[in-house]
């Protein structure tokens, strides 16, 4: 059962349809829309992306997928409103982030889960509102700088 313009079946017939659907035609309809929503690549509203999937509104990004509203991001997922993540999922308003997940309104953060309100954080898990912290402990901005580019090699991230 088709229910969009394009399988010829107007929005005023798909609304009687659905009116009158039983548990299992509810229960294939909404498997058969995912399974058409998964198999579709497109990117609506991108610009220039190179190897994304699912994104919407994205713009210079790279192998991406189910993002919002990125722009320069490489290899990240399900991120929104962020600009230039690196291999990172599931960010909310962050910018140079590299491999973190779960976080939100965050900038330069490195190897970090779950921060809120965080800049300069490297391997932290979990912090709001923190700058310069290694390992969830602070540090003086200079001692950050110096200990996160050891790290960086001794762990060869970018």
């Amino acid at each position: 059962m088709a229910k969009d313009k394009k399988a010829g079946l107007d929005p005023a017939a798909a609304r009687e349809l659905i009116l009158k659907l039983d548990r299992r035609t509810f229960l294939d309809e909404l498997n058969r829309l995912t399974a058409g929503f998964s198999a579709d690549a497109g990117n609506p509203g991108s610009y220039n992306c190179t190897d994304c999937a699912r994104c919407a509104n994205c713009m210079f990004c790279k192998g991406c997928e189910a993002c919002y509203q990125c722009t320069h991001c490489t290899a990240c997922e399900q991120c929104n409103n962020c600009s230039h993540c690196v291999e990172s999922k599931s960010l909310h308003s962050c910018a140079y982030c590299t491999q973190s997940e779960n976080c939100t309104n965050s900038a330069y953060l490195v190897l970090c889960k779950n921060l809120s309100d965080c800049t300069y954080c490297f391997g932290c898990v979990g912090l709001s509102k923190k700058d310069f912290h290694i390992l969830n402990v602070g540090f003086s901005r200079q001692e950050y700088f110096e200990l996160t580019k050891r790290l960086r090699k001794e762990l060869n991230v970018r």
